[in-house]
Formats: structure tokens, sequence, C-alpha cells
């Protein structure tokens, strides 16, 4: 990764250069002799982000090994190539403790990368030695969610038929991972609920759900409040109020050309420079087939980089793109027609590298002046190269100038390391068949398919050896957590399958629910009971009315799974009601299972029977009809063996 700080003994020459690799730091020392007694160790702290200053972050002295005694002769102290590393953190010359000396804010610092550390070097002498610091900064539940607007405008037609759907705006948080994970709630309306759409990089769009068809005579207009609720402990929220306008024809949405538009640029690309296009047609004519384009809720940092043409959905540069601060940008773009109807897309643009930065030195240790009799091998300086350029731009070289008794050393054994398992969680035995470790790189690989049902997680240590004699080495434990598959399918608790519904079972009457008919919009009706073995987002379920014989009567919780009416129930309603809900898990690709429910409309459990007898004897109407025919026929043939035995016995009573 760029900006990576690594260390090495160069070999005895006057110019080095390094390989490959995007912003790599150069960690040289001017020496007096072919040997070098630095070491290099890494120490690593994880705190939360906002701490204030003076808030202790670790023992770093005792971490390193050193005493109390120690510290006055040692000068434990930190450095970095990076000047602003430094300003987050101090040392304290008295206990050798790390602390904050800085607040650490991580959206400020990271933006909405997934991890986010600062890396340093703690310096100690009398023998010199390097280590490596890293302090990994964790997210704390500290941004709301936010819309853009204080207030969202929906027109919708009053023709337009129930099941219809509007995007709406999707809330930002700047959290990351289970902080800015977004949910939506909706105003409880009869007329509308609240889905949502899987995007292509795993966001949610909120979508109005029109549930039963608008009259603009009765009521013009309707008032909503959406609100978005993020994953925290405890959990935040926002909201946009949600104005719907009943009006005239508009049906045709504007439909962007692509899903996602993608774009490459260079980082020194000029102000005002276009990046690419997109496009949107609408198929209505005069003002409900004119489209405008606009951002669809982005930071501030789009929007003082990128600009839109309303009109032309032309995307230009606004300010200065720095590869080094952020490489790829992703935002929003929203098409709007004259009638109200909204459409999203989504625009990736990388922005490529160019060697726009210098190499810095920075002395991390200096001794001098030297001794005239100073021994082969005597650490003159530590110096610091780094570029924060990247791939061949981010390739440096060192040279001497001048000529003095001194020379770059390192490419030999004493730099050489090799990586093999030393033990895990189960010791090497166990461990072995799950991982194995590439010797030269220290890349670890999976042996065999894991299992998260089975292993979560496990430990297994990897040791480290140069090639120096005698050989010096160290180990580190990695600790492997196992990330869950959406294997398994929602499992529906109730209502249970009746024994009907297995294949091969003969019919049986399937659960069902008594509602009165003076039950008023809300009233629950049932609650649909699922599980998923799996874990996170994978089980995480949602529930959909996917089939109902009255669709407008009914609504199910996006959440919940509660069954409940969307209005009053009237006397039109047919008695008898059968709904179909599909759950599903947030997994992808998602997984599913469906519930069956049967309803009947009636005030009591005695009105309600008759209904219920007429059903069972709507199943059973089949084998009544055969029964009715075998009886018959047995009646029949009854009656012909009875004829006949009359007319025998008048036959023989004739002759006599």
């Amino acid at each position: 990764e760029r900006g990576e700080r690594w260390q090495k003994t160069m070999a005895v020459r006057r110019r080095q250069r390094l390989g490959p690799g995007g912003g790599r730091a150069l960690l040289a020392a001017v020496l007096l002799c072919l040997c070098c007694r630095a070491a290099a160790e890494r120490v690593r702290y994880s705190i939360p982000e906002e701490l204030g200053r003076g808030s202790l972050v670790g023992p770093l002295a005792r971490d390193l090994g050193l005493s109390a005694d120690e510290l006055p002769a040692r000068k434990l102290q930190v450095t970095s190539a990076g000047k602003k590393q430094l300003k987050y953190f101090t040392v304290n010359e008295e206990n050798g403790n790390l602390y904050v000396n800085e607040r650490l804010d991580r959206e400020e610092m990271c933006g909405e990368s997934a991890t986010c550390s600062v890396s340093f070097e703690a310096l100690v002498h009398n023998p010199l030695n390097v280590f490596h610091v890293e302090v990994a900064i964790e997210d704390v539940n500290d941004n709301s969610p936010s819309f853009s607007k204080a207030s969202l405008n929906l027109e919708i037609g009053e023709w337009t038929l129930p099941g219809a759907r509007f995007p709406l705006e999707m809330a930002r948080d700047a959290d990351v991972e289970r902080n800015s994970l977004l949910t939506y709630q909706l105003t409880s309306n009869p007329s509308f609920s609240l889905a949502l759409k899987k995007n292509p990089d795993g966001s949610k769009q909120p979508e109005l759900v029109l549930e039963r068809a608008l009259d603009r005579e009765k009521q013009s207009f309707f008032e909503l409040v959406l609100t978005a609720v993020d994953g925290g402990d405890p959990a935040r929220s926002g909201t946009v109020q949600v104005r719907v306008n009943v009006t005239d024809l508009n049906d045709n949405p504007p439909v962007f050309s692509k899903t996602v538009y993608e774009a490459r640029v260079a980082e020194n690309l000029p102000a005002e420079s276009l990046v690419l296009q997109v496009r949107a047609m609408d198929a209505d004519t005069g003002s409900n087939g004119r489209v405008s384009y606009s951002f669809s809720n982005v930071p501030e940092a789009i929007s003082s980089l990128f600009t839109v043409d309303s009109e032309s959905g032309e995307i230009t540069t606004l300010g200065h793109l720095d590869f080094e601060e952020k490489s790829i940008h992703i935002f929003g773009l929203e098409a709007k027609d004259g009638g109200g109807l909204v459409s999203h897309c989504q625009v990736q643009i990388d922005v490529t590298d160019e060697n726009d930065n210098a190499p810095e030195i920075t002395i991390l240790s200096l001794s001098s002046p030297v001794p005239e009799d100073a021994p082969t091998g005597t650490v003159v300086a530590l110096l610091n190269v780094d570029d924060p350029d990247s791939g061949e731009n981010g390739q440096v070289s060192c040279e001497l100038s001048g000529e003095a008794p001194v020379s770059l050393v390192a490419a030999g054994a004493n730099g050489r390391v090799s990586y093999w398992l030393a033990g895990g969680s189960a010791g090497a035995a166990g461990a072995a068949p799950l991982v194995s470790v590439e010797a030269r790189s220290g890349a670890l690989y999976a042996q065999r398919s894991l299992d998260y049902e089975q292993c979560r997680e496990f430990a297994v240590e990897v040791r480290a050896q140069d090639g120096g004699s005698p050989a010096r080495s160290s180990t580190a434990t990695v600790r492997v957590f196992v990330l869950d598959r959406n294997d398994n399918a929602p499992r529906v608790l109730w209502p249970a399958a009746g024994p009907g519904e297995a294949p091969g079972a003969a019919s049986a009457p399937a659960p069902f629910e008594v509602v009165p008919r003076s039950a008023e919009a809300g009233y629950l009706v049932a609650k649909v009971v699922a599980v998923d073995a799996d874990a996170g987002r994978n089980a995480w379920l949602s529930y959909e009315l996917v089939q109902a014989t009255e669709p407008a009567l009914f609504r199910v919780g996006l959440h919940s799974g509660e069954v409940r009416t969307a209005r009053a129930v009237s006397e039109r309603d047919a008695a008898k009601q059968r709904l179909v809900a599909v759950v599903k898990d947030h997994g992808q690709p998602a997984l599913s299972a469906t519930a069956t429910l049967h309803v009947v409309l009636a005030e009591s459990l005695q009105e309600a029977l008759p209904e219920l007898s007429e059903r069972a004897a709507g199943a059973d109407a089949p084998a009544a009809e055969l029964q009715f025919y075998l009886v018959l026929a047995l009646a029949l043939l009854s009656a012909l063996f009875l004829l006949s035995v009359a007319l025998a016995v008048l036959a023989r009573l004739r002759r006599a």
C-alpha cells in the first residue's frame, strides 16, 4: 500500500535503487562499516476516535522492553517521514507512555476508508534500535444520518396503479462499517409504504410504494416523514419531510442509459475539464419529458471537486484532484422530469497518479561529531526517504555525493527474511491443515474451505527469521476471522406449513386468523416469525407481501413481520382472504422463503365457523362426489337384483 514504511540495511555501494511499489519509503543508514545493529520490530495499538488530548494510548516503553531506569540513557523518541503523523501523538520522557497529542477525528483523517491507522517510528539509542508503531483509529458513532434537503417533493398522478415505486433520496452518514449501515422508516399512512432497493455498492435505496389508488378530489397532497437510522449503539437518526402532490398524467420516469458510469482521469487535470456525460431519456412529451440533472445527496468533498450541468448532464472538474488524497470518487446523480418523476445512477471516477511529489528526506538520528577513533560499524545517521507517489513514480534511489569515508549498505543475507508457521490455536499440527504461509512473501493461504458455522475464528503463530549469522527472529500471532457466507435460506417458524403443503401429504386445513369486520387501519392480524442460521447481514430479514386476495387491505412490517390492516375493513371485502408473504435475507445473492396465511373476516369465531366449514367442504368435494356415485351404483344393482327375484317368483306361480 501507498505510504508503507520499510527498512533495510544496504550493501556497500554508492547508489542503491528500490524495487517497485507505490509510495514506498526508503530507510537508509549512513555507516562506517558493513554491519548495522539497528533492528526493526512492530508495536500496534488500537484506540477509539475523539479521545481528548493527554489520553493514554499505551505503555510504549514497557512494550518495547525498556525499564524505567533505562529511559534516560536510551532516549526514547518518536519520528516519521510524514510530519502530520507526529502531531497526533507524543511520548512522555519520564514514564515512556504514548499519549494523544491532538483530538483524533477518524472521518477527517481517513474519510470513508474501512480501516484507519497512523504509523510512525520509535527510536531508542545506545544501542540504536528502530521500532515501527501503528495506532489503529476505531470508529465511534458520532455522526447522525443526514439528508441534503429539508424536504422532498414528489408528484404522483391519480391514475397511478397501486404497487408503483418512487425512489427517495438516500441519507448520508460520515461514520463507517456498522455505524453507517442505514435503515429507513416511514410514518404510517394507508396510501403508502416503504421498500428498500439494494444498489450495486451494497447501500439501500428507499422507495415510496403506492398501496392504493389516489383521488385528487378527495386529497390533493400528503405529508410524510422519512427517518434514517444508523446501526450504532446507541443509534442515531435523521429525518426529512416527504410531500406528495397528486397531479395529472406523467407516466414515464427518466431512464439512465447506464446504472453505473465510470471514468478515469489524471490528477493534474485542469479545472473546468470535462470528465464524462450522463444521459437519461424520458418517453413523455412537453415538460413531463424535459429532464434535469443534479447531485443526489453527495458530501461537500464531492461538490467542491465536481459539478454537473443540469441540462446536458456533463460532469466537469471544479477543484484540484489529488491521487494521494483520494484515488476513487463515487457519488450519485439523479434525473428528474418536469412532472417530478426521478431516477438515479452512480458515477465512479478513478484518479490516476502523476509524478507530482518530490522525495522527502528526514534525518531520524544523527551522531555528530564522530570521534576519529570510532570503530567500524558505528552508526553515524539514520535517514528516512519518502515519496507519496504510486508505482514507478514512487520508486526512489539514494546516492552519496562528495568524498567521505562512509557508504550506503544493504539487497545481503542479513536483510533476507523467511517465514513459517510456528503454532496456532490448536498447535502447529492443528493449524497447518487450515492455512499455509509462503516462505518469501509471508502471504497466508487457506488450505481448504472454511465453514463459518463450524469455525468462526482461529489463530496461527508465524515466525520471521533473517539470514544473518547468528540468525535473528521474532514471532507474531495472526488471528483469522472467517466471514459468513449466505448459504442458509430463512426458515419460517410461523405460520407453519400445514400437512397439505408438504409434497405427497394428504389435504389438511392451513393456519387461519379471525379479523373482526369492525377492525380499523393498523389492526394486528398476525406476525410472521422466521429465523436464519447465518450471521450479520446474511441473517438480517425483511418481509414483503407478494400476494393477497385484497392487496390494499393488508400490509406487512418490513423488519417486524407484523401483518396489519392497511385500511378499515368494509362489508364489501371478501370473507376469506389468502396472504402470501416472502421473507428475504440481506445476503448476496439474497435467499428467501414464503409463508401463507389465511384470514377470515368475521366478528367472532362462531361467525367464522360456517366459512371454515364451507372451505373444508369445498376441499372434500371430489371425495364426496365419488362417494355419491358409488352409493348410487350400489342402489341400482340392489334394485335390479330384487326385480329379478320378483320376476322369477311370479313366473313359478303362473306355471303352478
